[in-house]
């Protein structure tokens, strides 16, 4: 499968995949049909999805099942009026019946809409309204549907809610008996064209209302680097990508790069994230790829693992946040095995990544994937030398590469803000060391500016977590007359340590910092609280505490 879609599919070093990865793009590519349905005609009996869940069902999807399973959910919502261009919401959490949805929508050329399940009735309103979704499939659990009912009044572009069980209101379609009595599909005479938009993602909102990041149908392409050449896949793997599906890590992760290439996709549902489950299912599956944020790695080396037979991982990779060092060297020494670390937004597919044939170097994000020319842009316009800080950048001016988002839809003022003069400015600082690998600093807006030096948050917040007291921390800059901004840090204390939020305390941090990283990054000013303002992705709005000490 993979051959169809790339000129060279084995790569020695970075070089070599630079001067000879390029993808073809088939005319009117669809994931759908072009990749799942290929693969149900050539080979039907292959393994695609192994789905289990945390109440001990496992269910074993071939790709001839996951055929048969989208023509159905397609035909289904063609009768609910669903067609090309359509807006639909999936609220599905981990159940399978998210990957019949995703890829029915694809095969009617709709555009698929993931949501987390952690959306309240304002969040459900303020996305209907902003992209006129049409339809709603949801997970039937009360709090979500209750959510659900309360938004329809002020919802007036909704004209159909469908809920998987166990729950279903009498005002709600019922997936499954649709899927019963569903007619034979018929597949459209034309589905979509490459420009057509496939895939909408609202962003987190850490500085304002969450923007709708809009992707064309050969977005799933852009991730053939990612399953294959980051995730290391082959047709012999089982990949467990640890994310909700409301998050666009699930389709890095969960679909697109993993059914290229082969690999068979690994789904644990559960309800709440227990390290020893993890464990038990990478013993109890032979699971042979992992990916996930560092903070799960730290919670897996803490656990006793020679109770697990890890043997069976052959490659783990990393991203979301810089990976500690101790991490890296304790998982390596447990498991034999190189956390290979990765970058990208929700706009982009993989942008930087540590490929199979490099020497990571644990808490850099690798190097350029050769679908984007990147660069570093410091706040003057020219380019940032090795060792200085700037702006990712990812050129435009030849062509739009494969996996860069079409626009922000519906918000041309924000795409044009962020996408000009042949560039696209992603808002994430970094820089760049002498043997190319870039190295993150923050977002943009987030660095502070003190006594001529530029900080970046993620460095200092990494330093802070590697002092036990310390459970979750933020770093934001304050005005300061002399300095012009001085660090402060915001903390959660570790239960042993509440109660001890005095001077002592304070300084043990501050010097601690200090012994970690550069002594000029230390927090002057720290706050300990009980909490940390967040989106509902769980990223941490400093905009909300950068406001609070303003005020």
């Amino acid at each position: 499968m993979l051959e169809r879609f790339v000129t060279q599919t084995h790569f020695s070093s970075q070089e070599d995949f630079i001067k000879n990865f390029k993808i073809k793009v088939p005319e009117n590519f669809n994931f759908g049909y072009d990749v799942v349905d290929a693969w149900a005609a050539e080979q039907p009996d292959k393994l695609a999805l192994l789905w289990t869940n945390d109440k001990g069902a496992c269910i074993r999807y071939t790709f001839a099942d996951l055929k048969r399973y989208t023509d159905q959910t397609a035909s289904y919502f063609q009768s609910l009026g669903i067609g090309r261009g359509d807006k639909v919401m999936l609220i599905l959490k981990r159940r399978y019946e998210f990957w019949y949805s995703i890829l029915a929508l694809h095969k009617l050329g709709a555009v698929a809409i993931p949501a987390t399940h952690l959306l309240t009735k304002k969040d459900i309103v303020y996305r209907c309204k902003a992209a006129t979704i049409k339809m709603i499939v949801a997970a039937g659990e009360d709090v979500i549907i209750n959510h659900i009912q309360d938004a329809l009044p002020e919802s007036p572009s909704v004209e159909k809610v469908v809920s998987i069980g166990p729950n279903i209101p009498d005002n709600f379609e019922d997936f499954h008996a649709g899927l019963d009595h569903a007619a034979p599909f018929v597949r459209p005479s034309l589905a979509n064209t490459n420009d057509d938009i496939s895939l909408m993602y609202f962003t987190s909102g850490t500085t304002g209302e969450p923007k709708m990041v809009a992707h064309d149908f050969t977005y799933p392409l852009g991730h053939i680097v990612t399953g294959c050449f980051w995730h290391n896949l082959h047709e012999g793997s089982l990949h467990l990508t640890i994310a909700d599906t409301g998050w666009g890590k699930a389709v890095w992760g969960k679909l697109y790069g993993q059914m290229i290439a082969g690999a068979t996709i690994f789904v644990y549902d559960h309800e709440k994230f227990t390290p020893s489950d993890i464990l038990q299912k990478i013993h109890d599956y032979h699971i042979t790829s992992l990916c996930a944020p560092p903070t799960i790695y730290r919670f897996l080396i803490r656990e006793d693992l020679s109770k697990y037979d890890l043997s069976s991982l052959e490659y783990c990779t990393t991203a979301g946040e810089a990976l500690n060092y101790s991490v890296y060297e304790t998982f390596k020494k447990i498991t034999g095995i190189r956390l290979m670390e990765g970058f990208g937004q929700t706009e982009t597919t993989l942008t930087l990544a540590t490929f199979p044939w490099m020497e990571p170097k644990p808490g850099s994000m690798g190097v350029p994937n050769p679908q984007y020319q990147i660069d570093l842009i410091k706040a003057d316009g020219r380019k940032a030398e090795d060792g200085e800080q700037g702006q990712i950048v990812i050129h435009t001016n030849n062509h739009k590469p494969i996996g860069l988002f079409k626009e922000y839809y519906r918000a041309r003022d924000l795409t044009d803000k962020a996408w000009h003069d042949g560039l696209y400015y992603t808002g994430d600082v970094a820089w760049r060391d002498e043997d190319g690998y870039y190295w993150f600093v923050g977002r943009a807006d987030d660095v502070i500016k003190s006594s001529g030096y530029r900080i970046g948050p993620f460095e200092v917040e990494s330093a802070l977590m590697t002092h036990p007291a310390v459970v979750e921390c933020a770093i934001t800059g304050v005005p300061d007359e002399i300095r012009g901004q001085v660090v402060k840090a915001t903390i959660v204390l570790a239960k042993e340590y509440r109660g001890k939020e005095g001077p002592e305390l304070i300084k043990e941090i501050q010097n601690h910092v200090k012994r970690v990283t550069a002594p000029y990054k230390y927090p002057r000013v720290i706050e300990f609280v009980d909490e940390l303002p967040k989106t509902i992705s769980g990223k941490v709005r400093r905009v909300e505490i950068r406001k609070k000490d303003q005020a």
